[in-house]
């Protein structure tokens, strides 16, 4: 059933993303809500980014090195999608570097509000090991810092959701990719960019992976939020699932019918 408080405000996108509960190299709990819309985790929370991390971030993303996709990957390469404009500015996923980005993902798994359903609380060697899990795998699963106007503010995995233990819990199509997100600032948490940016980047999947047909998340049900951001964004509550770990919402994004949504 769809979220039960109607007063929830759509786009408090909590923090966390979607979850990957139970999957190797995915999130515990993922798009969960990392508090997008707490009001409770204070400002303290907020990582002041460095010159050097936001120098290194522009030049990455000028450099124009990154890898075409090359037959047969599962995801390609999400760093050479084009960015999209938003009505929040214009944004691109970068694929997570260790060296450059682990300190500034750790800060946001520490808050609070995002530890509550990432579980990736505590020093960096947690959150390093989540990650690179992802990064020596076979690719079924990248992390990317998400990156708006020049500057990071949140943490993406996109992974093949028919290739995820989540495929034995729904009727799973060939090519079905899903969404993790956290949100890690609050300055960017209840103001409507959490939707802005699940939308955006879904039509991100969409337009880079023509062979997929869907975009899937499975948010816990207890994060209301969360399943309203998604609701807002395109996306429409397809069943209750039970994971290893939680209840979750399935939501899916059709390309039939984004259009519409």
């Amino acid at each position: 059933m769809p979220p039960a408080d109607p007063s929830a405000e759509p786009d408090a996108t909590p923090a966390g993303g979607s979850t990957g509960a139970g999957r190797a190299g995915a999130g515990r709990n993922g798009v969960e809500s990392t508090g997008v819309g707490s009001t409770g985790v204070e400002d303290t929370l907020d990582l002041k980014l460095t010159e050097e991390l936001l120098a290194l971030i522009a030049e990455e993303r000028s450099a124009g090195t990154r890898r075409a996709a090359i037959p047969g990957d599962l995801l390609g390469d999400p760093g050479s999608w084009p960015p999209a404009d938003t009505t929040a500015g214009e944004f691109a996923l970068l694929p997570v570097r260790l060296e450059r980005d682990l300190p500034l993902i750790a800060r946001w798994m520490n808050d609070p509000a995002v530890a509550a359903f990432w579980e990736l609380a505590g020093p960096e060697s947690v959150t390093t090991d989540h990650i690179r899990a992802q990064l020596e795998g076979d690719g079924r699963s990248i992390p990317c810092l998400g990156v708006l106007d020049g500057t990071p503010m949140s943490y993406w995995e996109i992974y093949r959701a028919d290739l995820d233990p989540l495929a034995r819990h729904y009727p799973a199509r060939p090519h079905d990719t899903g969404l993790h997100l956290l949100v890690g600032g609050v300055k960017n948490r209840g103001r409507g960019v959490g939707t802005t940016l699940l939308r955006a980047v879904a039509d991100l999947v969409l337009d880079n992976l023509p062979r997929c047909g869907r975009v899937v998340a499975e948010p816990d049900l207890r994060n209301t939020p969360s399943v309203s951001a998604f609701l807002s964004a395109g996306f429409r509550f397809s069943a209750e699932v039970d994971l290893p770990d939680k209840r979750a919402a399935l939501m899916i994004h059709d390309r039939t019918y984004r259009a519409q949504l």
